[in-house]
């Protein structure tokens, strides 16, 4: 028993080294970079229900659950955080703190539309509230965000 827990705890100790190590890459954990990763999880997990129970999605012929389709999804999302990481680099090169903060808001742009078309296809409707959220944040994005 002992053994399987020490085992167990390396592995752990070693995830979560690989893990703040990225997100160090990321340039932190902030409340931006969750809310992006709040929102790809929400996204991800609303495309895999509209193929597996609504059948409905975009990403397949047959509109089903296809895992080459999800792998894919996943990559796009990891192309998108490397994005963040290079918006990072470009901020410590240049000594500003806006570009990463910026691409961060866009992605987030970006993920709420595909949360909003996949409630579309699920029929639910969406709180005025949300689409006035994401006409901020472009504005946001858009606008002058440095100081």
């Amino acid at each position: 028993m002992e053994k399987v827990s020490s085992v167990k705890l390396t592995v752990l100790g070693i995830i979560g080294a690989i893990g703040s190590s990225i997100v160090n890459l990321l340039g932190g954990w902030t409340s931006d970079l969750e809310t992006l990763m709040i929102m790809m999880g929400i996204d991800f997990a609303m495309g895999l229900l509209i193929a597996a129970i609504w059948k409905k999605s975009e990403k397949s012929k047959t509109g089903a659950l296809s895992s080459w389709s999800a792998w894919k999804g996943l990559c796009r999302k990891g192309i998108s955080l490397l994005f963040v990481l290079i918006a990072y680099r470009l901020d410590l090169a240049l000594g500003v703190n806006y570009i990463r903060t910026a691409v961060i808001i866009g992605f987030i742009i970006n993920e709420l539309i595909s949360i909003i078309e996949n409630a579309g296809i699920m029929g639910i409707p969406i709180p005025g509230v949300i689409t006035k959220a994401i006409d901020m944040l472009k504005q946001k994005s858009e606008g002058d965000t440095h100081d």
